[in-house]
């Protein structure tokens, strides 16, 4: 039986589908790859497709924060979100051969799944690229079960929160020089999760923000109180 013949049989239920559909759950779960980026392009599928950028590359001005929540969600929707995308990465986990244990939580209007309790930096990957092709590939196994796009959040050893600490730092340290001198900074190439983070710090600030250019090449430029 070939190794990815292995992994459908591995996987249950209604998520084999997700797995196999990707074609990309061995790299995933596998060692860095030299290319993340292609890794994260394969994952994009249908509604999915663009989810973290409708929630970070919006404009941000003072007092706003990107990614804004307009409806009411339920919570036992969201629980069972977090039911099925813990399923599925307890499968992932046991089929990479690797430990940890899964929280589930939920965080505003998404569910939030975590992996603890084990230092596993070949799920988070160089700058999260790993990380976040996983995160889309749960979405999808829950997408599929549940017919509605999901928009949980998938953190493995803690590295969102300290990714989260580190660039609001950034978009402090760019707000304060942004208004010692008055002229627009543009920052380093960023991920929608770590622009999100800097958008919020730079509104926090006074400030207004807007993301530039086309992926993977999209950045935040920091802009003078108008």
């Amino acid at each position: 039986m070939s190794q990815a013949e292995d992994m459908h049989s591995d996987v249950p239920g209604d998520n084999r589908g997700a797995m196999v559909s990707t074609g990309s759950a061995e790299a995933a779960v596998g060692a860095e790859t030299d290319e993340p980026e292609e890794v994260s392009v394969s994952l994009g599928t249908g509604d999915l497709n663009g989810s973290d950028a409708e929630e970070t590359d919006e404009d941000t001005r003072p007092g706003e924060r990107s990614g804004g929540d307009d409806g009411l969600v339920d919570l036992a929707d969201l629980e069972q979100e977090g039911e099925i995308a813990a399923d599925y990465v307890e499968g992932l986990l046991d089929i990479a051969d690797l430990d940890g244990d899964i929280d589930m939580d939920v965080e505003g209007s998404r569910a939030v799944v975590s992996v603890v309790g084990a230092t596993l930096d070949e799920l988070v990957g160089r700058r999260g690229e790993v990380l976040e092709a996983l995160q889309e590939l749960t979405r999808l196994a829950v997408h599929r079960q549940t017919g509605e796009r999901a928009r949980l959040m998938l953190d493995v050893g803690g590295y969102r929160a300290r990714r989260r600490a580190e660039l609001t730092e950034v978009g402090r340290d760019a707000a304060d020089e942004v208004k010692r001198t008055g002229t627009p900074k543009s920052l380093a190439v960023m991920t929608p999760f770590e622009r999100k983070v800097v958008h919020g710090a730079v509104a926090d600030a006074g400030l207004r923000s807007e993301s530039e250019g086309e992926e993977p090449n999209r950045r935040v430029v920091v802009y003078p109180a108008e």
